[in-house]
């Protein structure tokens, strides 16, 4: 019996392709919202878009959404490529999809409240990935990392998804009702 949490053929290509545009041009628009004294981080409620297409779509397509996106958003910013990032942007939307599988129901309470938590747990595991992953490709310290990049990246970014989570899994299920999905 092959496994349906980690397939990937053409419908799922589409529905990263699509999430990968959405977090790339909703990142754009937003990456002028600086965070203070946080290295070059911005204020990204984008973020809920990898979490919930991981959540609705699986583990690659979420990671595709996060990582290409952020790769479009950066290009669109005029910000380069900066791949620790956008893996870590990828493990965002990675996480939260392990629990594609189980979601019956986009508006049931129970549901929503282990997607926000899969997405949390998704913010940490990236902006951690991706902060560490400075040391080395910038020669910071351990504390700035911390400091300076994961503690404002995770801490913005859980916020964004704890508030959009939830109102985007039932916007999309009163969608899919509408439309007979």
């Amino acid at each position: 019996m092959k496994n349906k949490l980690w397939e990937f053929g053409t419908r799922q290509v589409v529905y990263a392709a699509i999430g990968a545009a959405l977090y790339g041009v909703l990142s754009w628009v937003t990456n002028i919202l600086a965070l203070p004294a946080a290295g070059n981080i911005a204020l990204r409620p984008a973020v809920v878009i990898p979490a919930f297409f991981g959540i609705a779509f699986g583990p690659i397509v979420g990671f595709l959404t996060g990582a290409v996106g952020n790769i479009l958003g950066d290009f669109l910013s005029g910000w380069g490529f900066f791949w620790s990032w956008d893996v870590g942007n990828g493990l965002m939307g990675l996480v939260p999809g392990l629990m594609a599988g189980a979601v019956t129901s986009f508006k049931d309470r129970g549901t929503i409240v282990k997607a926000v938590i899969y997405s949390i747990i998704g913010v940490i595991v990236g902006m951690l990935f991706s902060s560490l992953m400075e040391i080395p490709i910038s020669g910071i310290d351990m504390n700035t990392a911390l400091v300076g990049y994961f503690t404002p990246a995770a801490l913005s970014n859980a916020i964004n998804v704890l508030v959009l989570v939830p109102i985007v899994m039932v916007a999309y299920d009163a969608i899919a009702a509408r439309s007979g999905r």
